[in-house]
């Protein structure tokens, strides 16, 4: 008896008093990194979708869907600053009691074209975040009956924890230069990205328990990404590190994908959109090895990556960590004019 409740006390408190959880795929999670990134795209409108399952190994695994959508408004050529908004929902499970969060969170980002090159922006979001768990799924070792778990004998148990409502507040800064090479048939593009955000300004009460008075821990978050086009071919390197810091906890993640352009898009027009292939592998500091790939066809993307967990749970795991995927929309800045506007030309 006492091997399981170590164990459920144990779960809990990860759940409880550890971090928030995480997805790989850092650049395609753009409003659960920065409430800076609503609207700060090369485009007009934004939807992404992601799913997660994590250590399955254990059974009951974490299983986080996340859904962003996000555009710009008043984004004109002679508009100096506009507006970006976006709405994020987040949904997080695991174990048996299907112990978890959801998060709905609206994003507020002013953003200024501080030159023709480059442009800051300065965000804000309020949400609310549940927090439930169905104990009344959880089995104990005194309902054993000599061959299996029976559900309908007592548990003896006293289970004091209950779901919660609280509200969420978070703020962030994205600064982006960004320029190109022009060429006859297409322009080399360089930019880069640098971001920070404090999520749970508020710092909720975690009321897992009666008289609880746990505070839910500030997450900061840090992070520089890249492209870099390599003239004269249809390459392009897309670095990027990620820094997280939550409580005592702190997760770096760095890495890069390389892109192969299958199409450019028309240099007069602007018509078609450029479409492409990315391959990237980052690492997790001290956790994870992370293969990673995405097919861009312009206005949609797909990408898939999984976690091979190196740390010492991988003795459990097997080097099984997680799956995950997105899908994304976005409605670009398709034509010429725009794209020079964008890029200072």
């Amino acid at each position: 008896m006492k091997k399981h409740l170590y164990i459920i006390a144990l779960f809990i408190s990860s759940l409880g008093f550890a971090q928030d959880v995480h997805f790989s795929q850092i650049q395609e999670s753009p409003l659960w990194l920065n409430p800076a990134n609503a609207g700060f795209m090369d485009g007009y409108f934004r939807a992404v979708a992601n799913y997660r399952n994590q250590w399955a190994s254990m059974g009951k695994a974490y299983q986080t869907m996340a859904i962003s959508v996000d555009a710009s408004f008043l984004k004109t050529k002679k508009n100096k600053a506009y507006l970006g908004m976006g709405l994020f929902v987040f949904n997080d499970r695991a174990g048996a009691a299907k112990m978890g969060t959801t998060q709905a969170q609206l994003h507020i980002n002013a953003i200024i074209k501080t030159s023709k090159k480059s442009k800051l922006g300065g965000a804000v979001y309020i949400g609310f975040n549940q927090n439930s768990a169905n104990y009344a799924s959880l089995t104990y070792a005194n309902q054993y009956n000599g061959k299996d778990i029976d559900n309908t004998l007592g548990s003896g148990e006293i289970v004091t924890y209950s779901s919660f409502l609280t509200s969420d507040v978070g703020a962030g800064l994205n600064y982006e230069f960004s320029s190109a090479n022009v060429d006859m048939l297409r322009d080399d593009i360089f930019s880069i990205k640098i971001g920070g955000a404090v999520h749970h300004l508020n710092q909720p009460v975690q009321k897992f328990a009666s008289g609880s008075t746990y505070k839910l821990p500030m997450r900061y978050v840090g992070n520089i990404q890249a492209r870099i086009d390599i003239k004269g071919t249809l390459f392009s390197i897309l670095p990027s590190v990620i820094y997280l810091r939550q409580a005592t906890a702190n997760e770096i993640t760095v890495g890069t994908h390389v892109r192969y352009r299958f199409k450019n898009p028309t240099k007069v027009t602007g018509a078609k959109s450029e479409t492409g292939i990315n391959i990237g592998m980052y690492y997790r500091i001290g956790d994870a090895v992370i293969p990673q790939i995405n097919v861009d066809m312009g206005k949609y993307a797909i990408g898939v990556a999984y976690d091979l967990n190196i740390s010492q749970y991988r003795q459990v795991s097997k080097l099984n960590g997680g799956f995950e995927i997105y899908l994304k929309f976005m409605s670009l800045d398709d034509a010429l004019f725009k794209r020079r506007r964008e890029h200072g030309l």
